[in-house]
């Protein structure tokens, strides 16, 4: 990642829309340059995919909250299908598998209290490999939309 590579990636996280030429002139390169760039940013992995951000009032997910589960045996085989069974669950939107006291944490969104209610009591509570779980609404939640690459570890100095 050089300069130029961070310049891209800050650019398209503020709006992926903008065209190929477009980028290239706020980046003051050639647009044949600009377009290989992100080609190569695509095939290293570092640019995965282009989304549109969704309000999730407006498609009636107005209560948001984190779950906190832990499970039982922990085995990979449960760890797996617990991951994946939840996963695709409408109300879920993001699984997080943790180390630690918890051994996940889910990110969901749904209509109201009562349906994270019903979300916890009817569906999480009745799967026999939870042996607990804590819910947590979200109030509010500040987002970063531009990341930056971090600086490499300073090599540690070698002793004389």
């Amino acid at each position: 990642m050089d300069e130029l590579d961070s310049a891209i990636i800050e650019h398209l996280q503020s709006d992926a829309r903008q065209s190929n030429r477009e980028l290239a002139r706020k980046l003051g390169i050639a647009p044949s340059t600009c377009l290989e760039r992100v080609r190569a940013l695509t095939r290293r992995g570092v640019i995965r995919g282009y989304h549109a951000e969704i309000d999730l009032v407006a498609l009636n997910r107005g209560v948001q909250a984190f779950i906190a589960v832990q499970v039982r045996p922990l085995s990979r085989a449960v760890i797996d299908t617990f991951k994946d069974s939840v996963g695709g669950m409408p109300e879920v939107l993001t699984v997080f598998v943790l180390a630690g006291g918890d051994d996940f944490l889910l990110h969901v969104a749904v209509q109201d209290l009562d349906h994270l209610h019903a979300f916890l009591v009817d569906r999480l509570s009745k799967r026999r490999e939870i042996v607990s779980f804590r819910s947590s609404v979200i109030y509010q939640r500040a987002h970063n939309p531009v990341l930056a690459p971090l600086p490499a570890p300073a090599a540690a100095p070698r002793p004389t």
